[in-house]
């Protein structure tokens, strides 16, 4: 296969959120040299010489410190190991306004968990489609069974003669987010590629709009 036909992502997670038996990095490194430490462990692990894309796991404790994170990716995209930059599990619109202000090589990604506590990020959605930020749903399907069972959902399925799974997925693709899922199921893949063999009417998507304030 082509390099260039996949594309390759994963993240910086801080000491945090690591695993203590299993950090990728010296954990008594300074925050640079262990987001540099974790990047070349993907790239070996991945057996490629650039990720397509980096993302800071979550803001850090402090916009100086979510700063000094954001050089030292912004360092490594002019270094060529890395295409594009963004952070994920950023939920409050002035700290991701705060970083695009600041950033020099501006984030290209916003990875959120898609659902209903965080009212589906309307607002950094918005954001996002205004300064051509990738916005990446997770959680898409697990936090949203009351959608997936909901008769507006059900009847676009029935429309379409799809699973209602394919008609969410449709939907966020129709809005502008990209929403992850995984599976080790090949039907399940090509179910998930036939996403974009039809399209919701904008009735459709209006009605799911509406399911989502």
């Amino acid at each position: 296969m082509v390099r260039a036909a996949l594309y390759l992502q994963t993240k910086f997670t801080p000491i945090a959120g690591q695993d203590p038996r299993r950090i990728p990095y010296d954990p008594n490194a300074p925050l640079p040299r262990q987001i540099e430490q974790s990047c070349e462990l993907s790239l070996e692990h991945l057996r490629t010489e650039y990720l397509d894309g980096l993302l800071l796991h979550s803001p850090l404790s402090s916009h100086h410190e979510t700063l000094q994170a954001w050089r030292t990716f912004e360092s490594l995209v002019e270094h060529g190991s890395v295409q594009r930059i963004g952070i994920s599990n950023c939920y409050r619109l002035e700290v991701l306004q705060q970083l695009w202000q600041a950033a020099r090589i501006k984030p290209a990604v916003l990875q959120n968990r898609f659902y209903r506590d965080s009212g589906y990020d309307l607002e950094l959605r918005a954001f996002c489609r205004a300064h051509a930020i990738s916005y990446q749903s997770f959680w898409t399907l697990t936090a949203n069974a009351h959608l997936l069972e909901h008769p507006d959902l059900m009847a676009a399925a029935r429309a379409h003669g799809r699973s209602a799974q394919q008609i969410l997925f449709r939907y966020l693709t129709q809005r502008e987010v990209v929403p992850l899922t995984g599976t080790r199921s090949e039907q399940h893949m090509r179910e998930d590629l036939a996403i974009l063999e039809f399209e919701l009417t904008p009735a459709e998507l209006l009605a799911i709009d509406r399911l989502l304030r």
